[in-house]
């Protein structure tokens, strides 16, 4: 299911980190994991890589909502009755207003049907203690640009980064490169100090 709406620059809630929740209803375990993902191949991957770990599991139902563009939200029921499990899932993600955000809710049958509506009550419950356990924070949007300069310049390009508070990655190769994240707000300023800071030497990417 993909929503086609856009993503725009304004703040969201994203999960702060991995949260994991366990409880029984009438024999079943129930696992909520909850992780932040910031593509879909990032949530892909997560789901899969529950999977994995739980591949002796009965279901492993997943669901999530990614700022992709468009803006993408995926769920299944992954063999449990249509609509008892994966909706559900969704739908706690949807309501609590999470983004970026991938939940896969793991299920050990206990011998006892619980019906769609235990069944949905409890996939629901999973993703909101997973939620809750995982703790949330508002986001502003970012945008990534590379920056690559000659040694002699790097040191001033590094302490720009750092006290503009940019995440970044530093390679130093031939020459000092720097992958860059900052929220989009402030992406053109900060542009705009590295290359009056280098004199026009630093290359910057977008």
């Amino acid at each position: 299911m993909t929503d086609e709406r856009g993503t725009s620059d304004e703040p969201y809630r994203t999960v702060a980190g991995r949260g994991e929740a366990r409880f029984e209803v009438r024999g079943s375990e129930f696992i909520g994991h909850v992780a932040p993902a910031r593509t879909v191949e990032a949530a892909e991957s997560f789901v899969a890589a529950v999977r994995e770990e739980y591949d002796d599991a009965t279901h492993n139902v997943p669901a999530y909502r990614v700022r992709a563009d468009p803006f993408r939200e995926w769920t299944s029921d992954d063999g449990e009755p249509s609509g008892s499990a994966g909706d559900p899932a969704l739908n706690v993600l949807q309501q609590e207003e999470v983004e970026n955000v991938v939940a896969v809710v793991t299920r050990y049958y206990g011998g006892t049907n619980l019906g769609v509506g235990g069944l949905a009550r409890s996939y629901s419950r999973a993703v909101k203690d997973g939620l809750d356990a995982a703790g949330t924070v508002t986001e502003r949007p970012q945008e990534a640009f590379s920056v690559a300069v000659d040694y002699d310049d790097s040191g001033t390009v590094r302490g720009i980064l750092e006290s503009a508070g940019a995440e970044f990655d530093a390679d130093y190769a031939e020459r000092a490169s720097f992958d860059v994240r900052v929220p989009i707000e402030d992406g053109d300023a900060l542009r705009d100090r590295l290359l009056s800071a280098t004199s026009g030497r630093a290359d910057i990417e977008q």
